[in-house]
Parts: C-alpha cells; sequence; structure tokens
C-alpha cells in the first residue's frame, strides 16, 4: 500500500509516560505533501461524521457509478471506518469486502528551545485500515475476505434518506 495514504496522522495526545525534559523541546511541524488520493478513497477522520461519509458512498456508487470504494483510517478513526463499511453493506446491496490492517511508521522530530541541546527524533506506529467495498467479486483468497451480505439484511434508501 502507498505510505503517503497515511501521512495526515493526528497530534501526539500527552499521556502519563511523557517526559518533562520534552518541555523543553518544540515538535517540528512538517510541511504536508500534497497526495492526490483516487475518486474511490474515502478518508475517514476521527472528527468527520458518519452520515457523510456514507452520504459520500451513495454518491460514489449511485450517481457517478463506481464499482468500488476504499475506505481508509488510521488511530482513533478506525471504528468510524469499520461502522461506516457495514452500514455501506446494509445500504447497498451486493457489496463484496476486503479489509487491511497494518502500521504505519511516523517519526516525529523535535528541536530544542534551549542552546545545547540536540535535536530528539521518536518513532511510532500507528494502527492503519484499509476497506475495500465492490460491487464486482473480490479475491475469495485475500486475507480479510468477505462475502456480501444476505438481501434479507440490506434495506436500501434513496438519496435523500441519507441525508
Amino acid at each position: 500500500l502507498p505510505s503517503t495514504l497515511f501521512r495526515s496522522c493526528g497530534t501526539r495526545l500527552l499521556t502519563e509516560d511523557w517526559d518533562p525534559a520534552m518541555n523543553k523541546y518544540r515538535r517540528v511541524i512538517k510541511p504536508k505533501e500534497e497526495v492526490v488520493k483516487d475518486e474511490e478513497e474515502i478518508r475517514v477522520t476521527a472528527a468527520g461524521s458518519v452520515s457523510t461519509y456514507i452520504s459520500r458512498a451513495a454518491k460514489l456508487f449511485n450517481e457517478m457509478d463506481k464499482k468500488f470504494v476504499t475506505i481508509t483510517a488510521t488511530g482513533n478513526a478506525l471504528t468510524k471506518a469499520v461502522t461506516i463499511a457495514e452500514v455501506s453493506k446494509r445500504r447497498f446491496k451486493g457489496l463484496y469486502q476486503v479489509t487491511k490492517l497494518f502500521n504505519q511508521e511516523l517519526i516525529d522530530e523535535f528541536e530544542p528551545l534551549e542552546e545545547g541541546l540536540e535535536k530528539v527524533t521518536e518513532t511510532r506506529n500507528v494502527a492503519c485500515i484499509q476497506i475495500t467495498l465492490s460491487k464486482d467479486e473480490l479475491d475469495k483468497s485475500a486475507v480479510g475476505y468477505q462475502e456480501p451480505l444476505d438481501e434479507s439484511l440490506v434495506k436500501e434508501v434513496d438519496q435523500e434518506e441519507l441525508t
């Protein structure tokens, strides 16, 4: 998977293991790369609303007649991505699913605020998910493959009902 998909991960939260000596450092803000995402990709954030993402999936499947949608998320947004996939499977008939879980290594750099200190780097792993929902059959041998839900469990709704 392209590593550029998940470069915009959130900021580090202060935890009980935060080193007080780090008060002498400032995080280096790296310029964001201009990453062109695929039209079929839905990037989920922890702050976004599930209904907005479902509406986007409906637009891709119905209005734009796309054959597949890829839902991507990192960190705290993973559960929201799974919710979006499950709701989508119950709104659009015949969706095959392949889920991939992996870690993305991120390197944070900190510059000293005082003379005589050296630059510090911190490496951390962030959990990432990529869920592909497709109208066409996907690779059954793929780890994370799921058949479409039984049609009795799917309740298709109009675009107006989704908003």
